[in-house]
């Protein structure tokens, strides 16, 4: 079984070529650190804080995030899709999610608050009642995905086909909704 660490604050470590000890981390705090393209697979982490940290090109195979809050971090290239999957909760807010990867997950509910998805794969999700609030979602992957009652009325630079996913009650201003006609190649004059 791995050691449990409860209620630690780690502040500017570097995680890129000595790896962060395999643990359950609960409540923990992660402050500027760098996890970019280490190895943080394996790893549990309940209701723990990442803040100012850049975990780009990470290995995240088989950890678990639950209850987990990403604040102004880099996640540039994280493969989303090999985490564990079983309670995997977690929010961002000003993050940079550019090339993601998120397929084939159940993110209901999901919110996404000034976040760069630029490139990020959503291809075969559930992201019903998902928020992207004051998103950059230029060149965003949806793909058969479950869009239904999700909020893009703040998002920007997204194309979206409504043929080819679920988007019964999506959410949209009147400023963006040149994003759902742009396989039509129409001019829209505002």
């Amino acid at each position: 079984m791995d050691k449990l660490i409860l209620d630690k604050t780690f502040k500017r470590e570097n995680y890129t070529v000595a790896r962060l000890p395999r643990a359950e981390y609960e409540n923990c705090i992660f402050e500027g650190c760098d996890f970019s393209k280490g190895n943080l697979d394996n790893q549990t982490f309940l209701e723990c804080r990442f803040i100012d940290c850049n975990l780009s090109n990470a290995n995240i195979i088989n950890t678990t995030f639950k209850e987990v809050k990403f604040s102004h971090c880099k996640l540039i290239g994280l493969a989303f899709n090999t985490c564990n999957a079983f309670l995997m909760d977690f929010s961002f807010l000003d993050c940079n999610l550019s090339f993601a990867i998120f397929t084939e997950l159940k993110l209901a509910g999901q919110a996404f608050i000034s976040c760069k998805l630029e490139g990020a794969d959503f291809v075969g999700c559930d992201l019903s009642k998902s928020k992207f609030d004051e998103c950059n979602l230029e060149n965003i992957v949806f793909g058969r995905t479950n869009l239904q009652k999700a909020d893009f009325s703040s998002a920007t630079n997204f194309s979206i086909d409504p043929d080819n996913n679920a988007m019964s009650g999506a959410i949209f201003s009147n400023d963006n909704l040149a994003g759902l006609l742009q396989k039509y190649k129409l001019k829209i004059l505002t």
